[in-house]
């Protein structure tokens, strides 16, 4: 586990700022580039930290169909859903973009960045490019422009549910059945759920977002869906709902019923923090009086106090393995293929752990 003193150290800056930092302080005064590196640094090294192992030179994985395949990637382009300050907002997609750049640095490769913006990227751009890694969720009409400007194509956290463009992702609705089922076993009873409404192709779906959809399903299944219970950010365009704002209004709203919940379950670490504030404002204590958990284990969950229990989605082996599939198509790989990156429960302090040694 990296340490705050170690991304002080890294970044030239005292822990307390680091602290603050990673903990979202609006009272913080600091630059937007300090702010940038301290965030970035945390994620690199905590990435960095399970990645000490051997890697060869040649082509991990690679799909080779002729006789001379790819020794050395060249230039490609990422598309990112986010604006560069929605990024910080969120350190989990500089996970997944951290997995690309440093999967792109063993094969010396050029990586042209292009961020979201309301224009689509420069065509001649795309294609000056072997191949385009297309980070987060873009609209069909997005999907079919990128498609028809560059010929290798591949979606990193996302699944545009095609059978021609490689993707690679969690499953984030499993994920969600799991945690649920877990926290079931475990007495929790009144399970709230905080996310958001999912906004894609121009249409807005109260409940299409993966992990709502999982959560309303689970609870209907046992006949106990109240939607008391479910609280949902409504401005969804490109993540920004999913934010540590939005977690406090929604978790302010959820502590309001005459009947509170046992514990909450967060589309996201950000929204958990955000929740954490509204709790401790409340006067209540975590996770004695209410319980929370969340997705993503991004570096700031181990330092909270208490250390919050997340579902870790492995943003930067997402990353990693949207480089090989790009790597297998210029290597001759002539079908699409879709991975699926397994999700890693977190047990920390903020809620009950379920006990390993009892019999299944």
């Amino acid at each position: 586990m990296v340490t705050i003193k170690e991304i002080a150290k890294a970044v030239g800056v005292s822990s307390a700022t680091v602290s603050r930092v990673l903990n979202y302080d609006p009272a913080l005064s600091i630059s937007a580039a300090k702010r940038q590196a301290i965030i970035e640094t945390a994620e690199a090294l905590n990435y960095a930290t399970p990645r000490n192992r051997n890697r060869s030179t040649a082509l991990p994985g690679a799909f080779v169909n002729h006789a001379a395949p790819v020794s050395a990637l060249p230039r490609l382009a990422i598309v990112h859903f986010l604006e560069p300050s929605d990024e910080l907002g969120d350190p989990y997609y500089i996970g997944v973009r951290l997995g690309i750049e440093n999967r792109c640095r063993e094969f010396k490769t050029e990586i042209v960045k292009v961020f979201h913006s309301d224009a689509l990227p420069d065509p001649a751009l795309l294609q000056s490019v072997a191949g385009v890694i297309v980070i987060g969720k873009h609209s069909k009409n997005e999907i079919d422009w990128l498609g028809s400007h560059c010929r290798h194509l591949v979606f990193a956290d996302f699944d545009p549910r095609s059978s021609r463009i490689d993707s690679v992702f969690s499953d984030v609705g499993l994920a969600t059945e799991t945690a649920l089922n877990d926290l079931h076993a475990m007495g929790y009873k009144r399970i709230a759920f905080i996310g958001s409404y999912e906004h894609l192709d121009g249409q807005t779906q109260p409940f299409g977002e993966r992990r709502c959809r999982a959560y309303i399903d689970w609870q209907k299944e046992r006949g106990g869906f109240d939607p008391e219970l479910l609280a949902l950010g409504q401005n969804c365009n490109f993540g920004q709902n999913l934010r540590l704002e939005t977690g406090y209004m929604l978790a302010q709203t959820i502590l309001g019923l005459s009947q509170r919940p046992d514990v909450i379950l967060a589309a996201n670490d950000n929204m958990a923090i955000g929740a954490y504030r509204a709790i401790q404002e409340a006067g209540l204590r975590i996770p004695d009086d209410i319980a929370i958990v969340s997705f993503n284990d991004i570096p700031v969950a181990q330092f909270l106090n208490p250390a919050l229990s997340t579902i870790k989605i492995h943003g930067e082996h997402i990353g990693e393995t949207a480089v090989d599939l790009l790597i297998e198509r210029l290597n001759g790989r002539d079908y699409a293929k879709t991975v699926t990156i397994a999700t890693e429960m977190i047990w920390r302090d903020s809620c009950r752990k379920p006990d390993f040694s009892a019999p299944a």
